[in-house]
């Protein structure tokens, strides 16, 4: 067994290959950019090698770099982790030539699985079901355009050596397959190194599936079952689980058969993933391998009971699998939410900044309940523009699905992060929607069901109730803090009220308040009396009560009149006034905002790449203004309605602030 080990990435799955390692007893050596020099994947190594500046093409790709790293630390194998040198045939190639193992499959492998263009042709030969397209070179953006006539639209596009959901694009005409080529040729290019684009047709009403594989050495390969990805956005994975809700055991079967088999024919070794795309009636296609670890493998090592980096450790020391296909069960239901440094509120656009708060829930493993949580940050830390915008994997356990979507809840609700945008609020609104609930959702999901964006959740009267009485009690104790204050100061203790109206948005609930010997007593208006047992005391954050024996968490933030409350996806100011003061109050005019009708203002901190348009030029709706690259994504931005640039505000290169004036309109 290896003695040392350096791990090629960062962040959370670095972090995650460090734990796995330091189980087994072996020595981990951490690689950093100057960006990184203080991330939690450095401190928790036994060794760190700065290998050069933030940017990805200056340090974490460069593969002479990462050689050079390994000889300084005397490390005797390689985790490439996902992502950036985790696909390259090269990066494989010069580690053997060093004597060095890489802990992934062969360079064979890689090469054919790695190349989405090989890869289909080399599953359609193994007698995997695939999808019709278009696997040859694309000259151009005609011929692309040709190309996805002769096949029918719609059609997905997408980069030979991608992944993650980079270089791709859905066209569903001429306009958008010509414009897709071009950004996915962009993209692939800056991303990968390569700009290599193939066609295929786009599956309606798709579910994305796939099948976890793990071979060795010595021939032998199993499956350990599949994962549902279906809830994805720009074909970015959000929420993950396995089992998935919709395969029978007979498709399952198939399903992991076809990818064995296709694992077979590359003589595959390690761990990979087959990804298929599966409709309605369960017919499923090949659509990629991943020769490498996949970002959503801890639910399937919760349901197995198999930790797959340590399987690749040994995989790639020489060992044989001690795993056979009999020995894969399904033990419960697991679900994993990404945690991203992206705003909901504003279309899920990236967002940078310090992590001033960062608690995440309590890891625990019950017989009943389990939570994991993978992250590489810290309290304090940095999001940065450099990398991939994941803050932390939370998954859950349970022995049924209803109960690991319960786990889920729970643990988001206590899950606090404050100091940058994220999309805490709709990973806990998609754990409460009813077509998640009843496992129905397609790859269609967060367009379906949220096609004018997150707009933040209504929560049902009962739950607002119940936030109403808790705002009611957290107010009764922060006035009753006061007034003994006040009194000890000026021995005059103050009287505090105990008629109230909490406004939670535009509903407002009168209410009474008493106290008894294990809380407060909160009557409302309809003559109902809710009894709220907390041990909040003011200036903490997380909130967490028992009403009427029901158990609630709230994030609260102490705000004039009241509190902001955050719950279950909901984002609301609950001021907990006297009845005069709301009198008063809805007699106040109301704020305007400013005007920015005639300013194109960037959605998110950026670079740009491309300006589109000239001053004194006229534009129409829909039409492309300019391109902004975000953590790796290039973002089109499109005038909202006809008229004519009367000024551009930046060039080219420039790097811009979040709600920064990029052009202006007559």
């Amino acid at each position: 067994m290896f003695k040392k080990i350096l791990i090629a990435n960062r962040g959370e799955i670095a972090c995650r290959v460090i734990k796995s390692a330091r189980k087994m007893g072996i020595q981990t050596v951490a690689v950093y950019s100057d960006a990184d020099a203080q991330a939690l994947h450095v401190r928790m190594a036994d060794e760190a090698v700065n290998i050069g500046p933030a940017p990805v093409n200056q340090s974490y790709i460069v593969i002479d770099k990462i050689l050079d790293a390994v000889r300084q630390s005397g490390a005797e194998a390689v985790h490439p982790g996902y992502g950036f040198l985790s696909e390259r045939a090269e990066f494989a190639e010069k580690l053997d030539a060093a004597g060095v193992a890489f802990i992934g499959p062969p360079v064979g492998a890689i090469e054919a699985m790695g190349d989405k263009i090989t890869s289909k042709k080399l599953a359609a030969e193994a007698g995997v079901s695939t999808v019709p397209g278009f696997m040859g070179l694309i000259d151009d953006a005609e011929h692309a355009v040709k190309i996805s006539q002769d096949v029918g639209y719609p059609v997905m596009i997408k980069a030979s050596a991608g992944g993650g959901g980079k270089g791709m694009r859905i066209a569903w005409n001429d306009d958008e397959a010509r414009e897709g080529f071009e950004r996915s040729k962009s993209e692939a290019a800056s991303s990968f190194g390569d700009d290599r684009i193939f066609i295929e047709k786009f599956v309606t009403q798709p579910r994305h599936i796939e099948i976890q594989v793990l071979g060795d050495k010595h021939g032998n390969c199993v499956y350990l079952n599949e994962r549902e990805c279906s809830i994805q956005r720009r074909n970015q994975k959000v929420i993950e689980e396995a089992p998935s809700p919709f395969l029978t055991p007979e498709t399952r079967k198939a399903m992991g058969e076809q990818a064995v088999a296709l694992a077979a024919a590359v003589d595959y070794c390690s761990a990979g993933t087959v990804e298929f795309i599966v409709d309605g009636e369960q017919n499923f296609y090949f659509l990629e391998m991943n020769t490498r670890l996949q970002v959503e493998h801890p639910v399937t090592e919760l349901i197995t009971g198999i930790d797959l980096v340590e399987q690749m450790i040994r995989v790639a020391a020489g060992e044989k699998l001690t795993i056979s296909q009999e020995d894969v069960g399904i033990n419960g239901w697991a679900i994993e939410s990404r945690l991203y440094a992206e705003d909901p509120y504003r279309n899920f656009l990236p967002s940078i900044g310090r992590l001033t708060r960062y608690r995440p829930p309590e890891e625990i493993a019950t017989d009943n309940v389990a939570v994991r949580n993978d992250t590489g940050v810290f309290e304090g830390g940095e999001i940065s523009m450099y990398y991939d915008p994941m803050i932390a994997k939370l998954c859950t356990w349970a022995p049924t699905r209803a109960a690991a979507i319960e786990a889920m809840r729970t643990a988001l609700d206590g899950f606090e992060v404050e100091g940058i945008g994220h999309n805490l609020p709709f990973l806990s609104a998609v754990m409460d929607h009813k077509v998640f609930i009843e496992g129905d959702m397609t790859t269609a999901f967060i367009a379906d069901e949220y096609p004018d964006g997150f707009q933040g959740v209504d929560l049902p009267e009962e739950t607002q109730r119940k936030l109403a009485a808790l705002a009611a009690h957290m107010r009764m104790v922060w006035e009753s803090r006061d007034a003994k204050i006040s009194g000890g100061i000026l021995n005059h203790r103050r009287k505090v009220s105990n008629e109230w109206v909490v406004t939670l948005g535009k509903a407002h609930f009168p209410v009474t308040l008493g106290s008894d010997d294990l809380g407060t007593l909160v009557g409302f208006e309809d003559g109902t009396t809710v009894h709220v047992s907390s041990t909040w005391t003011p200036g903490q954050m997380l909130a967490k009560a028992v009403i009427d024996g029901e158990e609630i968490v709230a994030k609260t933030e102490r705000i004039h009149g009241g509190f902001r409350m955050r719950h279950r996806g909901a984002d609301i100011k609950g001021r907990v006034q006297s009845p005069r003061h709301v009198e008063l109050a809805s007699l106040m005019p109301e704020k305007l905002a400013p005007d920015t009708s005639k300013m194109l203002l960037c959605p998110m901190p950026g670079l740009i790449v491309q300006i589109n348009v000239e001053e004194g030029e006229e534009v129409f709706d829909g039409q492309a203004l300019c391109t902004v690259e975000a953590m790796k994504m290039e973002n089109v931005l499109r005038a909202e309605k006809s008229g004519v640039v009367s000024k551009i505000l930046v060039k080219p290169g420039d790097s811009l602030a979040v709600d920064e004036v990029i052009l202006e309109f007559e």
